[in-house]
């Protein structure tokens, strides 16, 4: 099974606007997935300055960016990733 890099902004935007409650994923994500997931956290990944993305917090998936993140929306995004 393919390994999945979740990357986690922990840039003083993203963590006012709620990345502080995405410490908790590793946490969260469930024996079955623990293997395969790679938590890295992220000083700013800079994408709140950008206009085509919603709000943050914001995590990167395997390269693609989850806005107005929350663990339930990462954990859907991680298991989408896996299947595919």
């Amino acid at each position: 099974m393919k390994k999945v890099d979740v990357e986690i902004c922990f840039g003083t935007t993203c963590f006012v606007m709620g990345g502080s409650h995405l410490q908790e994923l590793e946490n969260r994500i469930g024996k079955d997935l623990k293997d395969i997931v790679n938590i890295i956290p992220q000083n700013c990944m800079g994408l709140c300055k950008d206009e085509k993305y919603n709000q943050a917090p914001y995590v990167r998936v395997n390269g693609q960016i989850v806005d107005a993140a929350t663990i339930e929306k990462v954990i859907d995004k991680i298991k989408r990733e896996i299947d595919e």
